[in-house]
């Protein structure tokens, strides 16, 4: 515990005390918990440093009103360490955080990783409404409906004791103190200073979370210069607790991968290629209010073929989606009938199967790739889902039309004409914050 800030953060340490330190924020309405499925991974690389937030967990109730004033809280705890670098990773509220130190603080922040996060949470009504419900009733509604916000409706119905560990963890929150955070989410806005970011960042987010899109993280990542973008499928709010091993997999390989240094100093050996659809469900958490979440089931091994190696369909209608996105791929599925279903499972099984999963090139080179061989060809309806699977795969608005530019010249003007209504359609779409 902090014993030098006014209003100390609590925060607990795992791992070797002289290894490089990440730090691991909360969201609201969590504690420090919500990232025990990483530590044992992380822990082997890092001095991990997690923390909670005011009036959660059983830290002191002392509310803090703005994202500043919990940044400040936090890198007063961390200079009670002698902590002056550092890699930062945080969820939805500690997200914002991150973001702040970034922004006000760049030369403490090695590398981010930005998970459930956006430059503008919602509306400054909606949190500050749901201030006056918890002053009226108390957390009491606010914790009823934290796991239809935080998990899929199929992790919910599978993991009833991890629900009710989500409820009891907001139950046993401080209101003032949530009431403070909700306020300073309220007005938190970082939109016009994304560009201003300038650490390499990973934005991490589930495909089906409805408090932080998908369209906020892209967002993110269309204004932070240095960015990519990782969207986990079949997930909701609470992505590490959801699926903690793709989560633990991005993390160390954005970490060790972008924090000059770090990589070199961090014993264990850094995974070579990350998938985020390593499916991982839960068991019950002990009891605990609050407490540990528990352990984690194997990842699902793929079926082998008849000659001794992985069937490739599966991984590749794993990649396809992530890359596609579920509507799309679901879309081609129904439309699918006896004269096309032999061409469906073709492309799954060996574009996406045996190519897209290659380990030689990574996913934002095989959309350039990608991007370049449809305008030469002329393939426009395919150029814009594979624009949208560009964003998807990290590469930012600029690059999408530099690679346009490109082909320009190799594929034509009239070519890169008609390429550039398609792409700025598809950008506009993808990129333009919720109203």
């Amino acid at each position: 515990m902090s014993e030098s800030a006014p209003n100390p953060l609590h925060y607990r340490c795992d791992g070797p005390e002289d290894a490089p330190v990440l730090v691991l924020g909360p969201a609201l309405g969590t504690t420090w918990h919500m990232w025990d499925r990483q530590i044992p991974e992380l822990s082997g690389h890092w001095r991990v440093v997690r923390f909670d937030l005011p009036g959660h967990g059983g830290a002191p109730a002392h509310p803090a009103g703005s994202v500043s004033d919990l940044a400040d809280r936090l890198l007063a705890a961390l200079d009670s360490l002698g902590v002056d670098r550092f890699g930062y990773a945080g969820c939805a509220l500690g997200g914002a955080v991150g973001a702040e130190l970034a922004l006000r603080h760049p030369h403490r922040v090695a590398s981010l990783a930005l998970v459930s996060a956006a430059a503008r949470f919602g509306t400054a009504d909606e949190h500050r409404q749901r201030g006056v419900i918890v002053r009226t009733n108390g957390l009491d509604p606010i914790a009823r409906s934290a796991p239809e916000r935080w998990f899929t409706p199929a992790f919910a119905a599978a993991q009833p004791a991890i629900v009710e560990w989500s409820v009891q963890m907001v139950r046993t929150t401080d209101p003032g103190c949530y009431i403070a955070a909700c306020e300073a989410l309220a007005i938190f806005d970082v939109r016009e200073e994304l560009g201003r970011i300038g650490v390499p960042t990973l934005v991490l987010a589930g495909s089906e979370d409805r408090v932080t899109s998908p369209a906020d993280a892209r967002v993110l990542v269309a204004g932070i210069p240095d960015s990519r973008l990782a969207l986990v499928p079949g997930t909701s709010h609470l992505v590490p607790v959801e699926q903690p091993s793709a989560v633990t997999d991005l993390l160390v390989r954005h970490f060790a991968g972008s924090w000059p240094g770090a990589a070199d100093r961090t014993p264990g050996a850094v995974p070579a290629a990350v998938s985020a659809d390593r499916r991982a469900i839960a068991t019950p958490p002990p009891g605990a209010r609050g407490g540990p979440i528990g352990e984690i089931a194997p990842a699902e091994i793929p079926a082998e073929t008849a000659a001794g190696r992985p069937d490739p369909y599966e991984p590749g209608m794993k990649v396809r989606r992530e890359v596609l996105g579920d509507a799309h791929v679901d879309r081609a599925i129904e439309t699918t009938d006896d004269f096309t279903a032999d061409f469906q499972e073709f492309i799954t099984r060996y574009a996406w199967g045996e190519v897209w999963t290659r380990p030689g090139i990574d996913r934002r080179t095989r959309s350039v790739i990608t991007l370049t061989a449809l305008v030469a060809g002329g393939h426009l309806d395919e150029l814009a889902f594979h624009t949208r699977a560009a964003l998807r795969n990290g590469l930012t608005p600029a690059e999408i039309k530099e690679v346009l530019l490109q082909t320009a010249v190799y594929c034509g003007v009239p070519a890169a004409n008609s390429a550039f209504k398609v792409a700025r359609e598809v950008i506009l779409q993808e990129t333009t914050p919720p109203v």
